[in-house]
C-alpha cells in the first residue's frame, strides 16, 4: 500500500498589493487592506494582546460543499480565547462562494482568491482573520505527500478541505472535526508567531532540523504533525494535540495568555 503523507505548511513571503450570511460592509469604517498582507507571524503581538486591537473577527469563507464543521469553528474560537486577550470578544462570519474553478491551487492563486473575496480587514480596534476552505488540492502535492493547510500571511490561512475530507471520516482515519481542528490550530500557531516566527523564544525549543517547529514530540507545533502518519498518531487519543508549556511561554511573553 502506498503511504500518503499529509503536510501543513507556513508561507514565508509577503504580498503587498456565527452567521452564514454575508456580513454587510460598513463603508464608514476606514481600512487599509495592506495591513492584512504582511509576513506570516508579524502580527503576533496584535493578535495575542489587547494593546491595539480589543476584539477579533474571523471571516470563514468556503467553497460550496466544503464547509468546515460547526464543531471545528467552535474549537478554533476556543483555541483563540484560551491564548489571546480580546475583551471585546471573538466573532465569526461564515459564507460560501462558488468554486474558483482552477484547482489544484498555487499559493499565489489562493492569495488572489482572498483578495477578490475578503471583506473584513483590520480597523482601529478590531483585528480580522481570513480562513479559506478550498475545493481542491495544493499544486505542491506529490504522489506520496499532500498539503493540508498553509499559513501564508499575517492574518490569513488556507485549508485544503478537499484533501482533509479525503483523509478523514472513514475506517482507520480520524474524525473530520478532529483533523480540521488539528490543521487549523497548527497553522494558526504559526500566525501567532510559533515557533520563533514572531513570538520570541523564551527557551531553546525550536527544532533545528525542522525550523519554525517545536522540538517537543507531543506539542501541536511538532514537525511530525505535518505528516499523515504523524497527525494520525497525534490524534489517536481522540483529541487534538495541544501547545506545550514552552510554546505557551513564548505566546505569553509576547502579550498572550
Amino acid at each position: 500500500m502506498k503511504k500518503i503523507f499529509a503536510i501543513l505548511t507556513v508561507g514565508f513571503f509577503l504580498f503587498v498589493s456565527c452567521s452564514k450570511e454575508d456580513d454587510p460592509i460598513d463603508n464608514s469604517v476606514t481600512v487599509n487592506p495592506n495591513t492584512n498582507k504582511q509576513a506570516t507571524g508579524s502580527s503576533s503581538n496584535d493578535l495575542l494582546s489587547d494593546k491595539t486591537f480589543k476584539s477579533t473577527i474571523i471571516e470563514v469563507v468556503y467553497v460550496a460543499g466544503f464547509e468546515p464543521t460547526t464543531a471545528t469553528i467552535n474549537n478554533f474560537v476556543a483555541f483563540l480565547e484560551a491564548r489571546t486577550y480580546k475583551p471585546g470578544g471573538i466573532s465569526v462570519i461564515k459564507r460560501a462562494i462558488a468554486s474558483p474553478g482552477n484547482a489544484p491551487y498555487t499559493i499565489e492563486e489562493i492569495a488572489a482568491i482572498e483578495d477578490a473575496n475578503r471583506t473584513k480587514y483590520n480597523t482601529a480596534n478590531q483585528i480580522a482573520i481570513w480562513a479559506f476552505f478550498a475545493d481542491g488540492q495544493s499544486t505542491s502535492d506529490t504522489s506520496t505527500s499532500v498539503i493540508l493547510g498553509t499559513a501564508y500571511r499575517n492574518t490569513s490561512f488556507v485549508i485544503y478541505e478537499q484533501t482533509v475530507q479525503g483523509l478523514s471520516d472513514s475506517p482507520f482515519e480520524p474524525n473530520r472535526t478532529l483533523l480540521e481542528t488539528t490543521v487549523i490550530t497548527h497553522e494558526f500557531g504559526h500566525i501567532l508567531g510559533l515557533t520563533n516566527l514572531g513570538a520570541t523564544l523564551q527557551s531553546n525549543h525550536e527544532d533545528a532540523a525542522h525550523p519554525k517547529h517545536c522540538n517537543v514530540e507531543s506539542c501541536l507545533m511538532f514537525w511530525s504533525s505535518e505528516t499523515g502518519k504523524g497527525i494520525t498518531n497525534m490524534v489517536s487519543g481522540g483529541t487534538a494535540p495541544q501547545l506545550d508549556a514552552q510554546c505557551i511561554a513564548d505566546l505569553r511573553a509576547n502579550g498572550g495568555k
